[in-house]
């Protein structure tokens, strides 16, 4: 029997991207709403109730709108917005997270996908944190770089339209240091204190890397760049969307002057953990595609994981 599964905001970039993924399963019924009756409250509730799986690829208030629209208990809501995922009720869907993520994602009937951002954040803090290596207390920085698709649709026609020669170069935004990611980066890695967060989108597609620079004397007494490393490979050892690479990673530094590539894992739902570091600090660094693994791919693992399926299946 297929999994029949509706896909609410078909049109934006990650409803595109997931329908992408889910256009060569035979195991998957998709559920579509005709065009000129996307905005029709009636029939999107209708189809939202017949999927055993929905996504919400919309706005956060017309996410939680569209959440309101399920009464059937049996679907199960995965938001790939921002409007629940620090909300009581709904389930992280980050498989990787922590022990016993993966059978909470399987129960759950709402289920919230994590941000860009804040996926390669949290991958990156949240073993350190439950290590007791980086205190909870500790007031964390983080940059990230990112292609301009994260942007949605205007931006991606904004750049694809060329002329702009102010777009040619990184852009740093969300400087009110208030991006709205920082409240799941701060609740999904164990944190106390919000990190300051700096954002900038390069005049490139997508890739996104985040990096969080550490000072081995404010972490746990002894930590070494050795330390740092062990602790990113015993969590993520067997986990095949997560690659921890080697330390100070020779492959990385030596190619083209050790420029560090921001695309190297587009086009898979694959995460590279790294961790560059010398005697005294330490650069620990997360890469992945941010259409991929920091949305829609992500997304796509949630509802296999939920489904009992493999959890790579097509992706």
């Amino acid at each position: 029997m297929k999994h029949r599964v509706f896909v609410d905001g078909q049109e934006g970039t990650t409803g595109l991207r997931i329908h992408e993924y889910l256009a060569q399963r035979a195991d998957i019924e998709v559920l579509r709403i005709d065009p000129e009756r996307r905005k029709d409250a009636a029939e999107r509730a209708r189809l939202l109730n017949e999927a055993d799986v929905a996504f919400l690829c919309l706005p956060d208030a017309a996410a939680r709108e569209a959440a309101a629209l399920v009464t059937n208990s049996k679907t199960c809501l995965i938001d790939a917005s921002t409007a629940h995922r620090t909300a009581a009720g709904w389930v992280f869907g980050m498989p990787e997270l922590a022990p016993g993520q993966r059978d909470k994602i399987r129960a759950a009937k709402r289920i919230s996908n994590p941000g860009c951002h804040s996926s390669a954040f949290i991958l990156l803090l949240r073993p350190l944190v439950d290590a007791g290596i980086v205190p909870r207390e500790l007031a964390v920085s983080a940059t990230s770089i990112t292609g301009y698709s994260g942007g949605g649709k205007k931006m991606i026609e904004q750049y694809e339209a060329g002329g702009d020669a102010k777009l040619d170069s990184p852009r740093p935004y969300g400087l009110t240091l208030a991006h709205k990611h920082v409240p799941e980066m701060t609740a999904h890695t164990g944190l106390s204190v919000k990190p300051v967060f700096q954002p900038i989108v390069g005049n490139f597609l997508k890739g996104l890397a985040v990096s969080v620079p550490l000072h081995l004397s404010q972490l746990k007494p002894g930590t070494t760049a050795e330390s740092l490393h062990a602790a990113f490979a015993q969590r993520y050892e067997g986990e095949r969307f997560i690659r921890v690479m080697p330390l100070r990673d020779p492959g990385t530094l030596e190619q083209e002057g050790g420029f560090f590539d921001v695309q190297a894992c587009n086009d898979t739902n694959r995460v590279d953990v790294f961790v560059f570091a010398n005697d005294s600090q330490a650069i620990v660094m997360a890469r992945l595609d941010n259409l991929g693994k920091g949305a829609s791919g992500a997304a796509v693992q949630s509802m296999n994981v939920h489904l009992g399926l493999d959890e790579g299946l097509g992706l």
